[in-house]
């Protein structure tokens, strides 16, 4: 009787196997990126004085984000996360950040260099923009589609998305599919799982 009963539960582990192993193996398997769009021309001034273009990024895996200063709400939690994707690949000369501020006329070249220095932005390559607020408005909301804009009843008196824009190294923006196939488009910035993912796409993308 026994005998019988080791059969049957070596024969239920053994067709657990061969449906498990297949969805264990998927959940690990290397996300696909696909192209979201190609990021437009741009050319702002950073914490250091210094103009800042395109090809600054060429051959290079980037972040974009949009924030302020003075932002009383989301900002600090989105470069806290920032700053832990520059710590993960730290040292790496591809790998680049661009902050671009909603409020650039608070927000001159003096003043991100000290809020750069606050928040532990050491990274070579991450330079925080400032410039001509429509053109900086016209590449959040039409360029990158993350929304940025004024709003006198918003705290802080400036509303943007929270989210994180990963480039490639050809200037294209990146990102994987969700569980149904279509692309997430960008990260959230504020939530630790989709940074973690952002963190596993920048290294896929390093290796192309």
């Amino acid at each position: 009787m026994k005998k019988y009963s080791y059969i049957g539960v070596a024969f239920i582990i053994l067709i657990f196997g061969i449906y498990a192993v297949p969805k264990i193996v998927g959940k690990f398997k290397t996300p696909t990126l696909v192209k979201i769009a190609e990021v437009p021309n741009f050319e702002f001034t950073n914490q250091n004085g210094e103009l800042i273009s395109n090809s600054f990024y060429e051959g290079k895996v980037w972040v974009v984000e949009f924030f302020f200063t003075t932002c009383p709400t989301i900002c600090p939690k989105m470069n806290e996360n920032m700053v832990k994707i520059q710590d993960e690949f730290y040292g790496n000369l591809d790998f680049g950040i661009a902050s671009f501020s909603i409020n650039p006329k608070h927000d001159t070249p003096d003043i991100l260099k000290a809020y750069a220095k606050d928040h532990g932005a050491t990274l070579k390559n991450w330079n925080f923009l400032t410039g001509d607020q429509e053109k900086i408005y016209e590449l959040a909301n039409t360029g990158f589609t993350l929304f940025a804009g004024e709003n006198s009843d918003a705290a802080g008196g400036f509303e943007h998305s929270g989210m994180f824009a990963l480039i490639d190294k050809e200037g294209n923006i990146r990102s994987r599919l969700d569980a149904y196939g279509n692309p997430i488009a960008f990260y959230d910035g504020l939530d630790p799982k989709t940074v973690q993912m952002a963190k596993e796409d920048i290294a896929i993308l390093l290796k192309e």
